[in-house]
């Protein structure tokens, strides 16, 4: 059976556009209206990240920060987020939906465990921020039976002799980062020279997808538009932190941004 996340890309493609990601925090600002949030982005972007509330990233900028604090602090919990993918996955089981964290939660909880409960709630895919090549191909290689796809990163250091190897043992999907930065960071670099370094990876294997992550806004993403596809997460983070401080509801605004992207990228 083919994942849905490829299927997702094979749309994208038909409609001669890249594939829209959007990545926002399990349980920001609360249970229930992180799924109403996922529900809202699900209708206009083709696959949605859902990220592991966590109080050490390494990775994550401030604006995600914001949001994975909020939900800790509303009580969050691993089983909280299985439950807000199960409870997505029952009226939107066709919308890929990847997770994100970090696999000091992942040993804690169990490999195998995690993946079961993964495989049962309707994970699509998985993104392990510090679990790097080559320490990652066991656990890739468990993904695989499950058809969950592990995405391997490749950033702007990671030598072509590296990449090559990466991609050699990678899924269907590659996470491109665009510069070295923590999320939400200002473009340090142009958008021409982001697919000047993102052509190099993607010459490697054209046939697997790979997106381009990190500083990624309504400004940036028209350039950025010949890629395969495209993740937006702390302008989302940000715009959920500014619904809550006016008292505005943050699924509508949300939902505003998304489709202002979207447009970006017809």
């Amino acid at each position: 059976m083919t994942n849905l996340i490829s299927l997702a890309f094979e749309k994208a493609r038909t409609e001669k556009r890249p594939a829209l990601l959007t990545y926002t925090v399990a349980g920001d600002n609360s249970k229930k209206k992180s799924l109403e949030i996922l529900k809202s982005l699900s209708k206009y972007v083709d696959i949605c990240e859902l990220g592991f509330p966590h109080n050490t990233p390494i990775a994550d900028g401030g604006q995600i920060q914001t949001s994975a604090y909020r939900a800790i602090k509303n009580g969050i919990k691993i089983n909280d987020v299985f439950k807000i993918v199960k409870d997505f996955k029952k009226n939107n089981f066709s919308k890929p939906l990847i997770l994100m964290g970090y696999y000091n939660m992942i040993y804690q909880y169990g490999e195998n465990n995690f993946l079961n409960r993964c495989k049962k709630s309707g994970v699509n895919g998985i993104i392990v921020v510090d679990l790097p090549w080559p320490e990652n191909i066991n656990f890739s290689k468990k993904c695989k039976k499950k058809n969950i796809y592990f995405i391997q990163l490749i950033s702007p250091t990671t030598s072509y002799k590296r990449a090559k190897k990466i991609i050699k043992d990678s899924h269907d999907m590659i996470y491109y980062i665009s510069m070295l930065s923590t999320t939400g960071g200002k473009l340090k670099i142009t958008p021409k020279e982001i697919l000047s370094n993102y052509m190099k990876i993607k010459k490697i294997n054209p046939k697997k997808n790979c997106v381009i992550g990190f500083g990624i806004t309504d400004k940036t993403i028209g350039k950025l538009k010949s890629a395969d596809g495209l993740v937006v997460g702390s302008a989302i983070c940000r715009e959920i932190t500014k619904s809550i401080a006016k008292r505005h509801n943050p699924v509508t605004n949300v939902s505003k941004i998304v489709i202002k992207l979207k447009k970006r990228i017809l």
